[in-house]
């Protein structure tokens, strides 16, 4: 369900909390579902009873939603059990997790399994993703936790232990060990984290890479390989990378079929050692090999170094112990880097970050994470095609600080890694979601710009061409690539290929040396006169000592900055214009002989005159608007409008139609919300991304328009709010403290 606008601020704020607090890291993961595995464990020990998991229960939509849903034959004997039904003596781990414990079964994600057996090639990474003290006798209860990296937050997924089988087999991933269970259930830990097991099928080993360590992922083309390609494959498994490769399938009914060498097309790989080796033949050099395994847990090459191929005799055996070469149909098999590099298309490298190790051996890289949101009509401005628009996209100001130690091809700089990423395609994906197109440009910060956190405007992208940017859009979770730049400031920009594709991501900057990124953010701002320290404290003493939050029905904000307001006096008879007149005519008629008008008499009198301006697309001023504009204009408390405070509101419409025409250009009547940025700026407020964003929300129209009326109400709307907070802002530190009647009261009435 996607989120409603408050929803989804609050609970962004909530998500930014609890990283405050420290929550969503490694040493203090998140629970997800809200579950906590110790304290439920606890309780079904102590009722002696096994966890049944209601938020993943054994039913079909836990399976899927079409090829395992409710209409599928492939469900129907499907039978969920626990390991204790399903054999003797149930282990979670026999004999330490290895690459031999993924068998691959009735599910398309060879590319998760894949992963897995990269994992088991580290044990601390492994231990984090799957904790260990976990079994079927000491303290069981029928419940089983494991750990993912999820958007920028560690996370605790809870799970039981009913697995899905049939003919007492299980269904999906199982260990070449009958006994035992650990890659099974955490199949069903990553299933539920994504919605459903179906929710698995098809995908890329980076993505579970990057879910099991929260590194970035690097992809090569071998047909474009760089020439240290061995170089980098070496020292990424020595910095502790994940290594995946495949082989495309040009024809996807051909996807998962043998070749003749042995090779799967279309199948996901892992790459688990990368060697030299000295044969007897070759005195002088030494030959390359690449160590792979097939998440089958068999079916393997059949060329040269293959297990039982003639050039093993060659070496010597303290080289066949270094290489840990046997002869067993387990999946895992030989080859020379050449022959790696003619029969595999791709191959994915899993950089890990700062978090994911703590042997101070092994290089880590440091990383800069951002979230954000594209949001249609106002930040969803898609890519440089689309000159209008791509600006409005959100940037992020990029910081590099220090060059390389040892640069390459005597080439200076700083090598940094951009990774992009959407969020929840997957998990969404029973609803009809599919993947963005997405990509990054990245531009040069001209030097007197430095420092200067304000997001760059149009004519900033017309006039300057990108200095980097992705190879280009792709519909992939990640978008990923390696640049090498001078030190000095720039702005990258993330966005969808086409506009007003709404979705979240998250942009993460890799780098050796030390970089620095956040997202550009005005600082929030209106041109109004500062209340004088002495006005505020005296408003806001009579405003306490008179209990006015309980005398009054609302809170008239008038009372609190009245004297920031600019009093016009009465204009004379000669002074005014034929306008003027014209209002006076009308106040005095509708006001009668009160001389104040109420809510409803406003909507008439702004709608009489708002009738004569044809250039102006609304459908006149609602009841709504008009209490707004009542409750900023309201200096006396009475919720109705006396003829100074009525023209002073007249004089403050007058300035934004100013503003409203400017950017009805094209004379429709109504104003993009892409160019509302502009407009609400030239009314003297600064505002953040996150608050354009509400902006478009809260008062565009279907088709991403503005009218007049919507225009006046939302401006209305944040002169209020931000004379409100400045009367309670008594340090002026930019924080207030409310109690909840005084928050509902200002919320209410403004």
């Amino acid at each position: 369900m996607p989120y409603t606008p408050s929803g989804f601020f609050c609970d962004r704020l909530i998500r930014e909390r609890e990283r405050r607090d420290g929550e969503g890291s490694l040493n203090k993961p998140l629970r997800f579902n809200g579950q906590d595995f110790n304290i439920l464990r606890q309780e079904y020990l102590q009722r002696k009873n096994l966890f049944e998991d209601d938020s993943f229960p054994a039913t079909v939509e836990s399976l899927g939603f079409k090829e395992l849903g409710h209409k599928s034959n492939k469900v129907k004997n499907i039978v969920w059990k626990r390991p204790k039904e399903i054999c003797e003596n149930p282990q979670f781990i026999v004999g330490g997790a290895s690459r031999t414990d993924i068998c691959q079964g009735d599910l398309g994600d060879c590319w998760l399994l894949a992963a897995i057996a990269c994992l088991t090639l580290n044990e601390k990474l492994l231990y984090r993703v799957v904790p260990q003290e976990q079994s079927f006798s000491e303290g069981y209860a029928g419940i089983f936790h494991f750990q993912f990296w999820r958007y920028g937050d560690w996370v605790d997924v809870v799970i039981d232990d009913r697995i899905p089988t049939f003919n007492n087999q299980l269904v999906f991933t199982k260990s070449a060990e009958r006994n035992e269970f650990w890659s099974a259930l955490l199949e069903k830990a990553y299933a539920k984290l994504h919605g459903s097991y179906e929710a698995l099928k098809g995908g890329n080993t980076t993505e579970a890479m990057e879910d099991f360590t929260g590194g970035v992922t690097e992809f090569y083309e071998m047909k474009e390989a760089p020439k240290e390609l061995y170089k980098i494959m070496k020292k990424a498994l020595e910095r502790g990378s994940l290594m995946g490769c495949s082989i495309d399938s040009l024809v996807p009914a051909r996807f998962e079929t043998r070749t003749v060498t042995g090779l799967v097309k279309g199948h996901a790989y892992s790459v688990t050692a990368v060697e030299e080796c000295k044969p007897s033949q070759h005195k002088d050099s030494k030959v390359r090999l690449v160590r792979l395994r097939n998440p089958w847990g068999q079916v393997e090459w059949n060329g040269p170094w293959s297990d039982n191929s003639k050039e093993w005799a060659t070496l010597s055996k303290a080289e066949k112990e270094k290489l840990q070469h046997q002869s067993a149909e387990d999946g895992e098999f030989w080859m020379s880097f050449e022959d790696f590099k003619k029969n595999y298309t791709k191959i994915e490298i899993c950089n890990l970050t700062p978090d994911a190790l703590e042997d101070d051996k092994i290089h880590k890289w440091t990383v800069s994470v951002n979230e954000g949101r594209w949001v249609r009509g106002c930040s969803a401005g898609g890519c440089r095609n689309y000159p209008d628009t791509f600006w409005t996209n959100p940037q992020y100001r990029l910081r590099l600080l220090e060059e390389d130690d040892d640069p390459e091809d005597n080439e200076v700089g700083c090598t940094f890694v951009v990774a992009l990423m959407q969020k929840n395609r997957r998990k969404e994906r029973k609803m009809g979601a599919n993947l963005f197109t997405i990509g990054f440009a990245i531009y040069e910060v001209p030097k007197e710009m430095h420092g200067n956190k304000q997001h760059m405007q149009k004519d900033f992208f017309l006039f300057n061409s990108s200095k980097a940017r992705c190879k280009s859009y792709i519909n992939l979770r990640e978008v990923t690539q390696r640049f090498r730049l001078s030190p000095g400031e720039y702005v990258i920009v993330p966005s969808t290929y086409e506009p007003h594709q709404e979705g979240e991501f998250i942009l993460r900057v890799f780098s050796e040396k030390k970089n620095t990124s956040e997202e550009i953010e005005n600082r929030i701002e209106a041109d109004h006169p500062v209340v004088r320290v002495k006005e505020k404290r005296q408003a806001l003493h009579k405003l306490f000592s008179l209990h006015f939050f309980s005398l009054l029905p609302h809170l008239s904000l008038s009372l609190l900055f009245g004297s920031m307001m600019p009093q016009p006096a009465p204009a004379s008879a000669g002074e005014e214009s034929e306008e003027d007149q014209q209002f006076r005519t009308i106040f005095q008629e509708i006001a009668g002989d009160d001389m104040e008008i109420t809510a409803n008499e406003l909507k008439n009198v702004l709608n009489r005159v708002i009738t004569k301006h044809k250039d102006l697309n609304t459908e006149g001023f609602s009841l709504e608007s008009c209490r707004s504009m009542i409750a900023l204009m309201d200096m006396d408390g009475t919720g109705r409008l006396n003829l100074q405070e009525f023209r002073h509101l007249w004089n403050k419409i007058k300035q934004w139609q100013g503003i409203f025409k400017h950017y009805n250009a094209d004379q429709s009547g109504s104003i993009n919300s892409y160019e509302m940025r502009n407009a609400v700026n030239d009314a003297g407020f600064r505002l953040n991304n996150q608050l354009y964003d509400i902006i478009t929300m809260r008062y565009a129209n279907e088709n991403m328009n503005i009218d007049f009326d919507s225009f006046i109400s939302c401006l209305v709307r944040l002169e209020a709010m931000f004379r409100a907070f400045q009367a309670f802002d008594q340090d002026g530190d930019g924080t207030i403290r409310l109690s909840v009647l005084e928050w509902l009261q200002l919320t209410m009435y403004a």
